[in-house]
């Protein structure tokens, strides 16, 4: 064995749901954070919006009404319980990153700003709410540092630069992690009586996103093969607003500012989708609409793209609140906001499904609800679920320190009864042949061929509008894609910084998702929230108001379902 160590609780992801967890952690016990990357370049740095709490501090506003929202946004398939825990949270979980020293905007008064998001209103639904608090547009930025000095400061360990290999779910319970240090090729085990999953998201199935190369997937795809159910997978949110041709994100900010969308007649087309709050209805009814519009033949100059108009917004609000995005703008298409449209596209932005959690986030073995001990999640990778069909923006950075912060202090109590983890010679020697076996490997196919023509399927067929025909042909071409990457050929066969071997594995890892995915689309017969199947155009709330739960059988998937939780608003018809 390489390496081995030994820590109270090891956390994976140096994200804002890592790094919240790991801080609360570190009050009960030694904490090591695993990362792919170097912690302050995790992709929660690209968050730009903001985080909802009710503040009220710019007008009236309640956790009730954000209650409501998030439900309603969802589609109605968010568990309520978890919902509530989140929007009861978000005031206190606001004011204590304040206390930490995130420099949030600043309203005259001295008071957080805050500003209108997609779907977020005031009264149940009469009129937008400013409910997102904001540092400019670089929020997840300035979070993400703040929690890192924190982090420092209680003497949490940091690993950078590890890839994950295994996650190590034996005998109900989670011994610890097998991972490569990356700059020399050395495998490490760290044995643990805790571990916390804080991977991120998956978004680089697909062609077109707004999510960082690193974000893989790599660890729902370990837990999915240890046997480990994932929920929801059918869910994907598409965001509307991605420069075109780059899927670089343009935060919804720009709207909740005054931006609006217009089509290649000029006209403000979501008045006809969403009459009350218009371009501010939720992402999923604004991607549908785009390319809607698109469809019809009302993209701009008759292409596919349409116009973000932020010209209306005074130029200095562009350069206090939203620099970012005036500066990609300006660097990626050429283009000042302050004077021209940009033309923008959906683009795949979020996960609601994952890894299945109950509010503390101790992962779930089944949809019956048994935990499996020592193992949580936390962020994008798990699934609470608070999101449900449709998150709601703002939401995803609250989500991740609000349950960070629970399963911190879920694993106090596990600390004081559970043993360290036994990871034996085996499962270490298992992880090292599988990498000698990427290494060696004499196909005559490249990782770069395989991935490319999985995102073009996965965006084609899997994305905003899906069918059976198209969901069928994909299943089938993952399949062989599947066959064709274990006939690759590396042509760096070292061990140090070695990123071919990395895209290798995280290949394996993107098809595993991609498959579960499509299957899950497949079987869900109604249109909810992001998942919107031509076929089946309706929802179906007799049949479909529960959560997909997929176990790995083999080379096939078995499907079971879990009743959503409904506690205080019953479904109605998703009106805006």
């Amino acid at each position: 064995m390489n390496r081995l160590h030994q820590y109270d609780v090891v956390i994976i992801g140096s994200g804002l749901a890592g790094l919240r967890a790991a801080l609360e952690a570190s009050n009960h016990g030694n904490v090591a954070v695993i990362s792919k990357l170097y912690p302050t370049r995790s992709h929660s740095t690209a968050a730009q919006g903001g985080i909802a709490a009710a503040l009220g501090n710019e007008e009236p506003d309640s956790p009730e009404w954000h209650f409501y929202d998030t439900t309603k946004g969802s589609d109605y398939l968010g568990d309520q319980d978890a919902i509530e825990v989140m929007c009861e949270d978000a005031i206190r979980t606001v004011i204590e990153l304040e206390h930490m020293g995130v420099p949030f905007s600043r309203t005259p008064e001295g008071r957080i700003a805050q500003r209108r998001f997609g779907g977020h209103t005031r009264e149940f639904g009469a009129a937008p709410v400013r409910r997102a608090c904001y540092s400019a547009d670089r929020t997840g930025h300035a979070i993400v540092f703040a929690l890192y000095e924190q982090c420092q400061l209680r003497g949490v360990r940091f690993f950078p630069e590890f890839h994950v290999l295994d996650i190590v779910v034996e005998d109900g319970r989670c011994h610890g992690v097998v991972a490569m240090e990356i700059p020399t090729g050395q495998i490490h085990a760290f044995s643990t009586k805790a571990t916390v999953v804080a991977s991120g998201g998956y978004g680089r199935v697909f062609k077109t996103t707004s999510n960082a190369i690193a974000t893989t997937g790599d660890c729902l795809s370990i837990l999915f093969n240890r046997g480990v159910p994932l929920e929801d997978m059918e869910f994907f949110q598409f965001h509307p607003t991605g420069l075109y041709g780059l899927g670089i994100l343009i935060t919804e900010g720009a709207r909740g500012e005054g931006g609006i969308l217009i089509n290649g007649k000029g006209e403000r087309f979501m008045e006809r989708y969403a009459p009350t709050i218009k371009d501010l209805a939720p992402r999923d009814m604004v991607s549908r609409a785009i390319l809607n519009e698109i469809r019809e033949g009302r993209g701009i100059d008759g292409r596919d793209f349409v116009y973000l108009d932020l010209t209306g917004i005074p130029k200095q609000i562009l350069q206090e609140r939203l620099p970012e995005i005036s500066t990609f703008s300006k660097i990626y298409l050429g283009i000042d906001p302050s004077e021209s449209p940009i033309p923008v596209l959906p683009t795949a932005h979020y996960a609601m499904g994952g890894i299945p959690t109950d509010v503390d986030a101790r992962v779930l073995s089944n949809e019956r609800g048994d935990t499996i001990e020592g193992l949580y999640a936390a962020g994008e990778c798990a699934c609470v679920s608070v999101h449900g069909a449709n998150r709601l923006g703002c939401n995803s950075l609250l989500d991740t320190v609000v349950f960070g912060r629970r399963a911190g202090k879920a694993i106090a109590e596990c600390l004081r009864e559970a043993d360290y983890g036994r990871i034996t010679n085996e499962v270490v020697e298992r992880a090292i042949v599988e990498i000698e076996n990427i290494i060696n490997s004499r196909g005559d196919t490249r990782v770069g061929s395989i991935r490319a023509e999985m995102q073009k399927e996965m965006m084609e067929h899997c994305s905003v509008f899906r069918t059976e025909e198209g969901l069928k042909k994909t299943i089938e071409i993952l399949t062989e894609l599947k066959k064709a990457s274990k006939n690759i050929q590396l042509h760096d066969r070292t061990k140090r910084f070695n990123t071919e071997l990395l895209e290798a594995i995280e290949l394996r890892h993107l098809l595993n998702l991609a498959d579960v995915i499509a299957r899950s689309a497949l079987q869900r017969t109604e249109s909810r929230g992001a998942h919107y199947r031509e076929d089946f155009p309706e929802r179906d709330d007799k049949n479909w108001l529960k959560h997909t739960f997929a176990f790995k059988e083999g080379d096939s998937i078995e499907f079971r379902y879990r009743p959503v939780k409904i506690t205080r608003f019953q479904p109605e018809e998703r009106k805006y």
